[in-house]
């Protein structure tokens, strides 16, 4: 079992790790152990997860989202196979609890009257400079 939050934890058959070669820090062991890991989330099917979450979670996933609604993230940063492994659970959690919260609706507001008049002054006198700029012609 993730711990998510204290009310919502993913379940271990929704996840699934598999480990290869790292490109990053480790000099000839790279070479030879798989430290790198690979962590899916089969996000879409998530009975823990509403659908709004899915949908937000979607979207915040990305490029890291499947066509078959899985979440994968690739973490080669440290040398330790162990460590890869945490940090993968780390960001999947940070993911998730991002998809959680709910946008705030936006409430439409007016501009007030005293901005409005200021607005329209301020672009007055920048057109009054802006006329200034004109070439001086022979008033005869």
């Amino acid at each position: 079992m993730l711990r998510v939050t204290d009310t919502l934890a993913i379940a271990d058959w929704e996840l699934s790790e598999s480990f290869m070669r790292a490109s990053g820090p480790g000099g000839q062991n790279v070479n030879k152990v798989s430290s790198a890991v690979e962590l899916r989330f089969e996000a879409e099917r998530s009975p823990h997860l509403p659908d709004p979450v899915k949908a937000r979670l979607k979207r915040l996933a990305g490029r890291r989202w499947t066509s078959e609604g899985a979440i994968v993230l690739q973490v080669e940063d440290t040398r330790s196979q162990a460590r890869n492994r945490e940090i993968a659970r780390e960001r999947l959690i940070e993911l998730i609890q991002a998809a959680l919260v709910a946008p705030k609706r936006r409430i439409a507001t007016k501009p007030t009257y005293g901005s409005q008049k200021r607005r329209l002054a301020t672009k007055s006198i920048r057109g009054d400079v802006k006329a200034l700029r004109g070439k001086i012609g022979d008033d005869e």
